[in-house]
């Protein structure tokens, strides 16, 4: 990337639109042609920007986008996006006549919810996805409920445009037993559904569960880690990576603000929780916990500096952290440091910082702060 993109920022995000198009075609080769594509884009597409992301899965051909909520999905609109968007979180009633003006498709996930959505006036021009629970016991309507459901839709005009569930643990290649149970009470459900005379989009798969159970693509699947470049678990990655490539899209990227010497025995950050063992050559970054990085990695996680490997040291502050550059030549004020991508044959992947933090890639990547700009390229 050349500097005067990054020019007055002190850290930013990179996004290569080559993986993004590349993880899409690796995924419209992998599903049969007659199966739609949905792009999730929630939680501000993963960290990687809502609007712009968006944009570039529907120049590229996406069937459809899912957000969590009406917010998002406004902001897609007035963005320019005119593909199908679903809401795949909870709309407040008082909502629904502002989706519909924006051709937004809602998810319905209860008896509750349903009864509500219909009592609103209008509400029948809008098409919904009906969320199934078939054992995840997040959303979703269960299979008891299935004669009071067919009830309510057969009484009502509604527009049923879709029927979904979510799979709790489609990553595990190992033991499928649960999924497949999953998969049989949804097939219970899309055949109700179907023989009432409903005509709708059935979908089940997300990421994990495309690779794993290829028989539950039904009418469309929902790539979401897939698409930003990352594995959703390492048993996936094992079995498939031989076969199936993908390329991580973000890269997140500061500088160096100070350099300095210090004498052994020095503390460094917060509470001295990192004492020199010997002469060291310290440097600062402008960035820490409120952009993202989380503190749990203080003393605990490297950053790219030059092609090298740089330890962080000492607490994770709010705004800095400090890192040790005593072995890596040439350093300067100003100076890219890497903090998730490749720099030289180094690499820092987004799930390295999850694992050394004890969480997953999807929260390291929700995390980071949106104000920071994202540069597409």
């Amino acid at each position: 990337m050349k500097k005067s993109e990054h020019m007055g920022l002190r850290t930013w995000i990179e996004i290569d639109t080559k993986a993004i198009h590349a993880n899409y075609r690796a995924f419209r080769k992998l599903v049969p042609k007659n199966v739609q594509i949905m792009g999730i884009v929630k939680s501000n597409a993963y960290g990687h920007n809502l609007t712009e992301f968006a944009l570039e899965l529907e120049k590229i051909g996406i069937d459809m986008l899912a957000v969590d909520s009406l917010v998002e999905a406004f902001a897609l609109r007035k963005s320019g996006v005119k593909k199908p968007i679903l809401v795949l979180g909870y709309t407040l009633p008082e909502m629904f006549v502002k989706a519909l003006r924006k051709k937004i498709h809602l998810t319905i996930s209860s008896i509750d919810g349903l009864q509500t959505f219909l009592k609103t006036p209008n509400t029948r021009q809008i098409p919904i996805h009906l969320k199934i629970d078939t054992g995840m016991h997040r959303q979703g309507f269960l299979l008891r409920e299935v004669p009071q459901v067919l009830k309510i839709l057969k009484e009502n005009k509604v527009q049923v445009a879709g029927l979904y569930t979510h799979f709790a643990s489609a990553k595990d290649v190992n033991n499928r037993v649960f999924t497949e149970s999953q998969i049989a009470e949804f097939v219970v459900w899309r055949t109700a559904l179907r023989s009432t005379g409903f005509s709708l989009i059935a979908h089940a798969c997300a990421t994990g569960g495309v690779f794993g159970f290829r028989d539950a693509h039904f009418d469309m699947v929902r790539i979401g880690a897939g698409l930003y470049g990352f594995w959703t678990a390492d048993e996936i990655k094992r079995v498939f990576n031989g076969s199936f490539s993908l390329s991580p899209a973000l890269s997140w990227k500061t500088i160096i603000s100070e350099i300095k010497e210090i004498p052994a025995g020095s503390g460094i950050g917060y509470d001295l929780t990192h004492k020199t063992a010997h002469v060291m050559r310290i440097a600062v970054c402008p960035v820490g916990y409120w952009h993202g990085y989380p503190r749990l990695l203080s003393s605990n996680a490297d950053v790219l500096v030059r092609g090298a490997r740089a330890k962080v040291l000492g607490r994770v502050s709010m705004d800095m952290i400090v890192v040790d550059v005593t072995q890596i030549p040439r350093v300067k004020v100003g100076d890219e440091v890497v903090l998730i991508g490749f720099s030289g044959k180094e690499e820092i992947l987004a799930s390295e910082l999850a694992e050394r933090s004890g969480t997953s890639a999807y929260e390291i990547l929700t995390r980071l702060n949106p104000l920071m700009k994202r540069i597409y390229k």
